[in-house]
């Protein structure tokens, strides 16, 4: 039943792909502004720590917990982005070399390969997630921060970059059928 639901699901991404793309691509610059608001928080948390334990001799408690359940939501709100904008590393001395013909091919079978890999990591981690919500799982040391929030954020950027692959994988399948958006504009085009 779960299956015929996500076919269902990517049936209809697939016929309003036209309409979700320019959502998604707010919904990505959004992201990645928190992100970036959450990198400058930590680095001036880590430098308030850092003068308030050396100068003061009088550390923050809790600085380290606080700095790792940030990196969740830095790396993965801004996964999606990256991907829009093929900043991902890949192997493009093989596939550059190849014929238009063939590496358009290659990169439909890549992009469905990363998207369903995409999907399932979505699946277990909001699976991992619900589960410390469940049990209040909090930080091993006081003052015991709660840390379903910051794995909450893995499966919503595992999820936005698994229907932004599923995007470009469309276009490639019809690229006159799902033409670059103006808001989309700095993705690479579709090759013919």
């Amino acid at each position: 039943m779960m299956i015929l639901a996500l076919l269902a699901g990517l049936a209809g991404i697939a016929v309003l792909a036209v309409r979700v793309d320019p959502w998604m691509a707010r919904v990505e610059e959004l992201c990645t502004l928190v992100s970036t608001g959450c990198i400058l928080f930590v680095m001036g948390f880590v430098c308030a720590e850092v003068t308030l334990r050396y100068l003061f001799n009088s550390p923050i408690p809790g600085h380290l917990e606080v700095s790792e359940l940030f990196v969740p939501v830095i790396v993965f709100l801004a996964v999606a982005y990256t991907q829009r904008h093929r900043g991902h590393v890949g192997m493009t001395v093989v596939i550059e070399n190849l014929p238009p013909k063939v590496r358009r091919y290659t990169d439909i079978a890549t992009l469905a390969i990363s998207a369903v890999t995409y999907g399932i990591l979505t699946y277990f981690s909001a699976q991992l997630a619900y589960r410390g919500w469940l049990y209040d799982d909090v930080t091993m040391t006081p003052p015991y921060f709660y840390t379903w929030p910051s794995s909450g954020v893995v499966p919503l950027g595992m999820f936005l970059c698994a229907l932004r692959l599923y995007l470009q994988m469309l276009r490639e399948i019809a690229p006159g059928r799902y033409p670059l958006s103006a808001e989309n504009g700095a993705e690479s085009p579709p090759i013919e």
